[in-house]
């Protein structure tokens, strides 16, 4: 008894002793209790052992269970231990939320994938994305999850860092990076522990502790006020093309004997960020630029544009020409094929850009379709939503928005 007694307390000393010198870091986990997570999901069991959380399959029953965290987190860095006592998948929640689902609760949400081969610390959205369009994880690179699995324990302690700032995404496998991506669908929820439905699973964790870095929020370019809708932080070129119903939808239309574009443009000029917009087109060409700058032009703005053509350019990627002796770059990235998989062919779109330093990330209806590295692009620029000049352009577009990236946020980003 004073033996085991003694074990407990040096364990204990230890998980609040090193770890707790990890400036910032505070504890997910007592050693003792499960105060502060709640159970979703299945009927899986969980339990405290040893200081250590232990997760218990219950074989043959129908839903994924979640040990959950009852405070919710937005961005962070949170580092764990882990241990595969029994065989069986398994996974850390994060940003992740419930919905009912019969008399129990479902989870959705990003996972930090716990399996015995080369996936380990990829990113699976579970009960949202994952499986759709041919794809199982989010975008990553096999490369950096081959070479992070080499240094798997089987049967021993292995070590889990994740890290979301913002729209960015990361995870560290015992200190090797797997997953570096960005996706804009959530930035808070809560922290799950997985125990996945099937034949067999047990799952030990410790040393589960959490680095509290606020919350990014989406900034809106279209406010209300009163019974009003107007732009916010930008303008508009030829007011006379562009009107706002009482829910919000901003139309937008000329016809073909207007040469100049129509544009909603920033004041400000944006480098690091994330901008979204939701549209329909019923005539014409379109498009979300970011990084551009004011030309003397009848298009009227040079720099990027995220695509908006009504076909399988949708979200790919146009440089736009200025004046003369300033050409464009043509098509820079596309990915006809897997956007006419996620393309709506009616009915409302969503659009996203994230551009961070030289890295330059599109998303249609929140699946990735362009990620690239681009050492050539403009660094910083304006804002804006296009009606093509020479055509018969009609538009609506909702929810137009962006999401800042600070310096500080982009130094642990790129770390």
């Amino acid at each position: 008894m004073l033996k085991n007694l003694t074990l407990t307390l040096l364990f204990l000393a230890a998980s609040t002793g090193a770890f707790a010198q990890e400036e910032g870091f505070v504890s997910l986990f007592d050693g003792k209790t499960l105060n502060g997570w709640s159970i979703k999901g299945g009927q899986a069991t969980y339990h405290v052992e040893d200081g250590t959380i232990v997760g218990v399959c219950t074989p043959n029953t129908p839903m994924n269970t979640f040990l959950c965290t009852d405070k919710e987190y937005g961005n962070f860095i949170l580092k764990l231990e882990f241990k595969v006592l029994q065989p069986g998948n398994s996974g850390v929640q994060f940003r992740s939320h419930a919905r009912p689902a019969g008399d129990r609760q479902s989870v959705f949400g990003y996972q930090c994938e716990i399996a015995e081969y080369p996936a380990m610390c990829k990113i699976y959205d579970e009960g949202r994305r994952g499986f759709k369009h041919g794809r199982v994880f989010l975008p990553s690179d096999e490369k950096a999850a081959e070479e992070a699995f080499k240094t798997y324990k089987k049967g021993e302690w292995n070590e889990i860092e994740i890290q979301c700032v913002g729209p960015s995404i990361r995870t560290w496998f015992n200190g090797v990076p797997v997953t570096n991506i960005f996706d804009p669908v959530e930035l808070s929820g809560f922290i799950g522990l997985q125990i996945h439905a099937g034949k067999s699973g047990k799952m030990a964790w410790r040393n589960l502790r959490i680095k509290d870095l606020g919350k990014s929020e989406w900034k809106p370019f279209f406010v209300k006020e009163g019974d009003t809708w107007k732009v916010q932080g930008c303008r508009y070129v030829l007011p006379e093309c562009w009107s706002f119903d009482k829910d919000g939808i901003l139309t937008g239309s000329h016809d073909k004997t207007e040469k100049r574009d129509g544009l909603v443009v920033t004041d400000a000029n944006y480098s690091d960020f994330a901008a979204r917009v939701s549209y329909q087109l019923f005539g014409g060409n379109s498009a979300l630029y970011f990084r551009a700058e004011e030309v003397n032009t009848s298009w009227l703005l040079r720099g990027f544009q995220n695509e908006i053509a009504g076909n399988a350019k949708d979200s790919a990627l146009w440089h736009t020409a200025g004046e003369p002796g300033t050409p464009g770059r043509g098509w820079v990235a596309t990915a006809d094929e897997f956007i006419e998989k996620v393309r709506n062919k009616e009915g409302w779109n969503t659009t996203c850009t994230i551009a961070i330093g030289d890295r330059i990330v599109e998303f249609l209806n929140d699946f990735q379709t362009i990620d690239i590295v681009d050492p050539k692009c403009e660094k910083s620029g304006k804002l804006g939503l296009q009606l093509h000049g020479g055509a018969d352009v009609k538009m609506t577009f909702k929810n137009f928005e962006y999401l800042e990236i600070t310096p500080e946020m982009r130094k642990l980003i790129e770390r």
